[in-house]
């Protein structure tokens, strides 16, 4: 198979390039060559912009394309007609985040999030929603063969995120560790390994359709499998979520792998239903190689977790019985 790559050859396009290369496809790499240059010299690299300037894909054709940097309709709208008759399948990376509303446990065929202003373009403010409409401009020119992977979060090494490789670090440190109670309450990520090899088949098989890309765990068992791989000495201490918003603990960065799910709209953000994608073919690897891997190829980022001074602050502030 031919496969190009729209986005840079960092995390998840390194993934999906490693994944195709093992499977012996041929990679073409699309992207501005700010990020990743140094990676895979072999591999031919046409230079562009997907905003404007993307000459280098014409004449050309693929067996499929994978978008892991389509964010704004405008542009992954020119993309995808200017590759309408070049390539079989379009597999677009999408997020859970485009779905309307988490108070109820959400599937696939669930309302997806709207713009309050129809032309925004701000990914900051209308990211969920603006990739909702990414996925139905893609339909739009490749319906019947384009493949919506709608990823949970994505860890694993080479994370540039930091939000899931909080934990791992933190846990190697060892002593008191502050985590969101109950310890038993449902988590979702995926290795981008297995992701990457997913979305590969999927342009290799062509399997079209949209699917909510993520796996199920808890948080026991991210701590617990934390502790394992680090031999590290710990004792969780479970904190009460009441207390953390009280605290003004920021949720998903400031603490990782935590939504306060006091929120109605929030509820269920870490129960989607996923079984299609594991039916199609999406496998999860065990949560130890996970964090073994993230503790050797994924530093922590400033900014993304609880500081040790903030963290035993808010430890020394627990009210007694918690």
């Amino acid at each position: 198979m031919r496969l190009l790559l729209l986005g840079g050859a960092t995390f998840l396009g390194r993934a999906v390039i490693d994944a195709a290369l093992a499977a012996g496809h041929e990679v073409t790499l699309f992207n501005r060559g700010q990020t990743g240059a140094e990676l895979y010299p072999e591999l031919e690299r046409l230079r562009g912009d997907r905003d404007g300037d993307l000459g280098a894909l014409r004449g050309r054709s693929w067996d499929a394309v994978v978008d892991t940097s389509g964010y704004v309709p405008r542009v992954v709208g020119d993309s995808a007609r200017l590759l309408a008759d070049s390539v079989a399948q379009y597999v677009f990376v999408s997020s859970i985040s485009v779905y309307a509303s988490f108070a109820m446990r959400v599937d696939e065929s669930a309302p997806v999030a709207t713009l309050e202003e129809p032309a925004s373009e701000d990914v900051e403010t209308g990211y969920g929603a603006l990739k909702a409409l990414c996925e139905q401009v893609v339909e739009d020119v490749f319906s019947g063969r384009a493949t919506y992977v709608r990823a949970g979060l994505i860890v694993g090494p080479h994370d540039p995120t930091g939000r899931f490789t909080y934990w791992p670090h933190r846990i190697a440190r060892g002593g008191d560790v502050l985590v969101p109670a109950p310890l038993d309450r449902a988590v979702q990520l995926v290795d981008v390994r297995d992701l990457g090899a997913w979305v590969v088949r999927c342009a290799t098989e062509q399997i079209a359709g949209t699917f909510n890309a993520t796996g199920s765990t808890t948080m026991r068992a991210v701590v617990e499998s934390c502790i394992r791989v680090t031999g590290a000495a710990v004792n969780p201490v479970e904190v009460d979520p009441a207390f953390l918003v009280e605290q003004g603990v920021e949720e998903w960065m400031e603490l990782p792998l935590w939504i306060d799910d006091s929120k109605p709209g929030w509820r269920h953000f870490m129960e989607v239903e996923a079984s299609a994608a594991a039916l199609a073919g999406l496998s999860f690897r065990p949560l130890d190689e996970t964090v073994s891997a993230t503790l050797e190829h994924a530093a922590p980022v400033e900014g993304v977790g609880l500081t040790p001074e903030r963290e035993a602050e808010l430890l020394g502030s627990v009210p007694a019985g918690d």
